[in-house]
């Protein structure tokens, strides 16, 4: 399980978030480690959408906060409980995840297939593969062609089809 650092709003204002430790489920308690490589601890450039509602869930948390009392547990965690530790993921899909998929018609997934999509989407619009291996935190570019290379074949067709009128050009 990942977890983010909560953001300021120094880090909102430039929409960054820094990954730099995660909590890792061992047995039924949660440790904080580092995340497995260099290139796995980044800063994360965010949409502006992801920045709002960041800035909303900023404020529902400050009441559930407000409301836990002496017995908030403060980790600076972006997505916690409603006493500040990390939250149980499963509880997370459950309660949150799979009744947002069904609210909006889409199809039951996991969770982890959101970064697929993402990873899929940034390729298909034509977003270098070097840029997608950074905002993944993949180790080598190899792993993030290996894995997204289903997405590959309508790029070479569109590059082709560039080229092509790029040539029809020149005559």
């Amino acid at each position: 399980m990942v977890l983010f650092t909560g953001p300021t709003k120094d880090r909102l204002a430039s929409r960054l978030l820094r990954y730099f430790r995660q909590a890792v489920l061992v047995g039924k308690r949660f440790t904080l480690s580092e995340p497995k490589t260099a290139k796995s601890r980044r800063r994360i450039h965010l949409t502006r959408m992801a920045i709002e509602a960041l800035k909303q869930h900023r404020i529902r948390q400050r009441e559930v906060r407000l409301a836990a009392g002496p017995a908030w547990n403060e980790q600076e965690w972006i997505f916690c409980n409603v006493i500040g530790n990390p939250i149980d993921v499963g509880n997370m899909i459950r309660r949150s995840f799979r009744p947002i998929l069904v609210k909006g018609e889409l199809p039951i997934i996991r969770f982890h297939d959101l970064r697929h999509s993402t990873a899929s989407l940034l390729l298909t619009l034509g977003v270098h593969a070097k840029v997608v291996q950074e905002l993944l935190g993949h180790s080598q570019i190899s792993l993030t062609l290996d894995t997204y290379s289903h997405v590959l074949p309508s790029l070479q067709e569109e590059a082709v089809n560039c080229l092509d009128t790029l040539l029809s050009r020149s005559r």
